[in-house]
């Protein structure tokens, strides 16, 4: 929609709103309706980092990230917890999601109602968001006062938007005699499955939805638990104390048609909140995918269980278990169709119908070779799929996610690197450094979805992890291909080649250099003679030297022109590793610069001027000292800022 303010004939301001249409429903009894037709909610909530880029993910990045959501059949986003960055919102509106928007702060204060105010007013003309959320698992929610501030929270939400239903992540005091469920619209249930047919039975006219489940965690590629390595495995049968398995909440939300639907935690892993280990693991486990967005079991387990129009078949795990001959293994057939038949080496194992909810499974003596997993409906081969012991790897591959980016110095895309067997087959177990070299572009971050790796996020090589590792480039500004080389040491090395379009560059703000402000600063007592830049000043002396901050100017303490003026800096690490400058402006008297003991810089007149001094390389804090003498008249000292620049 464009909309055209004009005066005099002439348009004087222009903006252009993107905009859809729909109905959004939530009923007691059926559950939610997207224009008027049932929909059960099949979402997944999440944070907002990515492996080798932190919480600085790129649109483009994002982009892909919610493709992957799209792939596994997700249809709704409960970001966490707080408002996600309006170009994530973009490609919501543009790709279809249905959006939960939470307000993170639970205060009723001005302030915070007014971030609410704003949260509401930024995205209510977007078609994507459906959900107003207004917290999450407060420790007020069971009681009147808590009830009072959801009450006015809804309140301040419907005199901007009455056409969204307002709700509350709870997870307990739904059935205290005052609580926030009766000052919502839609109650949301934090991991209380078994609450649902009890609180509905009760409050039979509530409409109600899974706004938080599962937590079930599982190390991507690893199919045995061993805890004091850190590594889960892969079958759905680890869960958090307070949480369920993927089988068993989708189960209790597919089941109940007064339950609108399900928010899986998470979509994805993500740095913080390291769960269920603490050091030295870095990131939790309870993402669907990996850091990198890699499918873990749960991601076939849910395609299968929320994908009806297309047969679907995965089998897993892996077929490489040296050692383990005769062994029994666990096999799953994650999968839609209707029956399944599995071989192993052509040898018939059994067959069984399909539990969408439990999904079929065998134990199976392993043995080297093929085993084949083939589906049915209606008696009909649908669907096949199989995993096969494979050799030693003996070759890198590269696979990008696009053969084609904007020439415009901010398009990325993830490649996924991986090591393969003579015959060209994945090989799940390789772990092993890789290392690895663009041009055309640039190498903005790595990551392998390893929950303890250790490895720098940026840089040139990493290794892979089960078999894995992604690497993620910027492209160049130029309109010459973009090349990735990927080597390893006794593999076949890898290089895969992506056109650069030409593109006219994106609007921007020309980029400034990088400053860290000095602005807590002590001041000696007054000197009758230029006194030492080395002179002591102890930790715990609060009261000799007086504090100040650049850009005021303290009378000196006591008789004398000379005083010393004193601050500690961390610098950068672009200026640790290279070094930058150290710029002091307006300062008043002539003097000296020192950086740890040594003399970088001088001032020759007594009026205000800017002193520029190098900052040498080097790691740790540095302690900056200006010795000042004043004309007698004018006190001396630092009149403007004082910044260290790259």
């Amino acid at each position: 929609m464009r909309t055209r303010l004009i005066r005099a004939g002439r348009t004087v301001d222009e903006r252009t709103l993107r905009i859809g249409f729909r109905t959004v429903r939530f009923d007691a009894a059926t559950g939610f309706h997207l224009n008027d037709q049932p929909l059960k909610i099949k979402g997944t909530c999440n944070h907002q980092d990515h492996a080798g880029v932190g919480v600085a993910v790129p649109d483009a990045l994002w982009e892909w990230r919610l493709r992957r959501l799209k792939d596994l059949g997700c249809n709704a986003i409960r970001f966490s917890h707080n408002a996600i960055a309006t170009e994530v919102l973009d490609a919501c509106d543009r790709m279809g999601f249905l959006v939960m928007s939470e307000n993170r702060n639970f205060n009723t204060s001005p302030d915070y109602i007014a971030q609410l105010q704003w949260l509401v007013r930024r995205d209510r003309n977007r078609p994507s968001v459906i959900l107003w959320s207004v917290f999450n698992e407060e420790p007020m929610q069971g009681t009147p006062a808590g009830y009072e501030m959801v009450r006015r929270m809804s309140r301040v939400v419907k005199a901007l938007d009455e056409s969204r239903p307002v709700t509350a992540a709870m997870n307990s005091g739904m059935f205290a005699p005052v609580n926030v469920s009766q000052a919502v619209d839609l109650v949301g249930f934090n991991y209380q499955r078994d609450q649902y047919d009890r609180f509905h039975a009760a409050n039979p006219t509530l409409p109600m939805i899974s706004s938080e489940d599962t937590s079930s965690f599982m190390t991507r590629g690893a199919w045995q638990t061993d805890r004091a390595a850190h590594v889960m495995a892969s079958y759905d049968e680890e869960p958090a104390d307070w949480g369920s398995t993927h089988r068993a909440s989708w189960k209790s939300t597919a089941e109940r048609p007064f339950v609108g639907g399900s928010f899986v935690w998470t979509g994805f892993d993500y740095h913080g909140e390291p769960s269920p280990f603490e050091w030295p693991s870095v990131s939790s486990y309870f993402g669907i995918m990996d850091l990198c967005g890699f499918p873990k079991m749960a991601y076939y387990l849910h395609r299968a269980q929320w994908i009806d129009d297309t047969p679907l078949l995965d089998l897993m795990p892996h077929w490489n278990w040296p050692g383990r001959e005769g062994q029994p293994v666990k096999v799953i057939a994650l999968t839609n169709v209707d029956t399944v038949r599995l071989l192993l080496n052509g040898t018939v194992i059994g067959e069984q119908a399909v539990d969408r909810y439990t999904m079929p499974h065998w134990q199976v003596p392993y043995a080297p070779g093929r085993l084949e997993a083939i589906g049915y409906r209606g008696g009909r081969e649908v669907a096949r799929s199989a995993v096969e012991t494979t050799g030693p790897a003996v070759a890198l591959r590269i696979t990008p996610d696009r053969r084609a980016m904007a020439a415009d110095g901010e398009d990325v895309q993830p490649f996924t690197i991986d090591a393969i067997d003579a015959q060209g087959r994945h090989v799940p177990t390789a772990n092993l450094p890789v290392a690895f070299a663009a041009t055309g572009g640039t190498i903005i971050g790595l990551g392998n979805g390893d929950p303890t790796s250790h490895e720098a996020e940026q840089g040139d090589r990493r290794d892979l992890f089960n078999g894995l590792a992604q690497v993620i480039v910027r492209a160049g500004r130029d309109a010459r291909p973009l090349s990735l080389t990927v080597t390893s040491a006794g593999l076949r090395r890898a290089t895969t080649t992506v056109r650069l379009l030409a593109t006219p560059p994106r609007p921007s703000v020309p980029s400034t250099a990088a400053t860290l402000m000095l602005q807590d600063w002590r001041q000696s007592p007054a000197f009758a003679a230029k006194p030492s830049p080395d002179i002591v000043l102890a930790d715990n002396d609060m009261n000799s030297w007086l504090f100040v901050r650049a850009g005021e100017i303290q009378p000196a303490q006591g008789a004398g022109p000379w005083s010393v003026l004193r601050a500690k800096v961390t610098p950068r690490r672009p200026v640790r590793e290279r070094g930058g400058k150290l710029v002091l402006q307006g300062v008043v008297g002539r003097g000296e610069v020192w950086i740890d003991g040594k003399r970088v810089g001088t001032k020759a007149g007594f009026a205000p001027g800017t002193v520029v001094v190098p900052m040498p390389a080097g790691e740790g804090e540095r302690v900056v000292s200006v010795l000042l003498e004043g004309n007698g008249t004018q006190a001396s000292g630092l009149g403007g800022i004082v910044f260290v620049e790259e």
